[in-house]
């Protein structure tokens, strides 16, 4: 039996320890004791304890500033700590907060009529989801529900989540711990990119086209229910489609009465400095998978964007989709102030605008420092590729890089990270993709910093 003052001593000797750490450390080593971390071993992790955002800024517990260059993981576009987010979903919740999928509610309304504005040709429909991910698993399951075909088409070096047949659909590395679990019939092909492409770029767009028109006659046109791609391509490092590429597919999906689903994920909402990533080749897709711009992390959210034609078909027949917390009412809210923002804002004219003055910048870097070899950008997505050597093009860390192989990248990160940045650091790549309100002075801010960091990289070029 625990008596009394045994739980008095005990009590304060977890007051003691939590002095002794002050409040930034309590608040890390709880979330340390007590919670997990995604792509993460967890243990000798030192993550930013956050107290609040403000702009392109962070703060933690000891008021230490951080110009967030990666706008979180690039869904914080319209930048930290909005109130107008705050107060339309506050009001919202005044009202109700949840309604079952089977009941409307004018947010839910209001947010697919502005949708159906924003996006070009027939996509009209919303079918709102909870994220990324679930966006995409409906786009997968509604293109093979609508077709009758079973087989999807995606790109090595991609990324569209981690949910299972997210994940599988995925060209990223990450899934490959949990290669036994994926799911069946999706076929990757591989889409080079002009940096590391040596037979020069018109080839390049004629040689991505002839293979994936190898791969559907491999695998059979008429089985193939959709071909999924991103916008813009995004963690795997901002990897150009060849110029024409996404029109050719267009066709190729047209003429085969494939469907054409557009991850815009990552690219969507003015990162890009458009709407979405895929209008700047031109194109209008069947369906686009939506989520992260579209509240800016404010709340989880996405939709799946779906044509009219494809809708039509569920007139009289029941459409097999549902979640418990689609057209989520407080969510709807969240999206419909953010959507406002951008354009009371103007944040996508900026993106583009600061897009440009990016490039520029980065061109005046890459004549200081040897060590950078490429940089891919489209708007305010873009990262920096630094290699070894610039005539091999030997990467500083290599693809999947092991812990081992980091080395030199994991200096360069805790360099940015001290000098009070936080951004995605990936392999060899360091990611540029500020939230959509940057200023040019911000701008100068993170590149300064980043150029002290890349400066680390420098000494390991041969």
């Amino acid at each position: 039996m625990i008596t009394e003052s045994e739980i008095e001593v005990a009590l304060k000797s977890v007051e003691s320890e939590s002095s002794h750490l002050g409040a930034r450390g309590q608040i890390i080593q709880d979330n340390l004791d007590y919670t997990l971390f995604s792509w993460s071993k967890q243990k000798n992790i030192a993550p930013i304890a956050v107290k609040y955002g403000e702009g392109v800024y962070l703060y933690d517990y000891d008021d230490k500033r951080y110009i967030d260059f990666s706008s979180g993981l690039m869904n914080v576009n319209i930048g930290h700590g909005d109130q107008r987010i705050t107060n339309a979903v506050v009001k919202q919740m005044q009202q109700i907060s949840y309604v079952t999928p089977s009941c409307v509610t004018k947010a839910r309304g209001d947010l697919g009529k502005k949708l159906a504005a924003l996006c070009p040709g027939d996509l009209n429909k919303s079918f709102f989801t909870l994220c990324g991910a679930t966006s995409i698993e409906n786009g997968i399951k509604l293109a093979r529900l609508y077709t009758g075909r079973h087989k999807i088409l995606t790109r090595y070096q991609s990324y569209h989540g981690s949910s299972n047949g997210a994940m599988t659909a995925s060209g990223d590395p990450r899934k490959l711990a949990a290669d036994a679990q994926q799911a069946p019939n999706f076929v990757h092909f591989d889409l080079p990119y002009l940096y590391r492409w040596e037979y020069g770029e018109s080839n390049l767009l004629v040689e991505s086209v002839a293979s994936l028109e190898r791969i559907i006659a491999y695998e059979g046109a008429a089985n193939i229910a959709a071909i999924l791609l991103e916008g813009e391509s995004g963690s795997s490092g901002c990897l150009q489609y060849p110029k024409g590429y996404l029109k050719a597919v267009r066709e190729i999906c047209n003429k085969h009465g494939i469907l054409l689903i557009m991850d815009e994920v990552m690219s969507g909402f003015g990162r890009t400095g458009q709407w979405f990533g895929f209008q700047h080749h031109d194109i209008v897709p069947d369906m686009i998978a939506m989520a992260k711009g579209l509240t800016c992390g404010y709340l989880p959210f996405g939709c799946l964007m779906v044509s009219d034609t494809i809708a039509a078909k569920y007139d009289d027949t029941i459409l097999s989709l549902g979640l418990t917390y689609s057209a989520h009412p407080v969510a709807c809210a969240a999206a419909l102030e953010t959507l406002k923002i951008y354009e009371d804002d103007n944040l996508i004219e900026n993106a583009a605008a600061m897009g440009r003055y990016v490039d520029e910048q980065v061109e005046l870097l890459k004549q200081k420092h040897p060590s950078i070899g490429d940089f891919r950008n489209t708007g305010l997505l873009g990262c920096i590729e630094l290699v070894k050597n610039k005539v091999t093009k030997e990467p500083m860390a290599p693809f999947n890089a092991k812990p081992d192989e980091m080395t030199i990248m994991n200096k360069v990160a805790a360099k940015i990270k001290d000098r009070g940045m936080y951004t995605f650091v990936r392999w060899s790549y360091i990611f540029i993709a500020p939230p959509l309100c940057v200023t040019k002075e911000q701008i100068d801010e993170g590149l300064a910093i980043i150029s002290d960091a890349i400066a680390i990289a420098d000494e390991y070029v041969n």
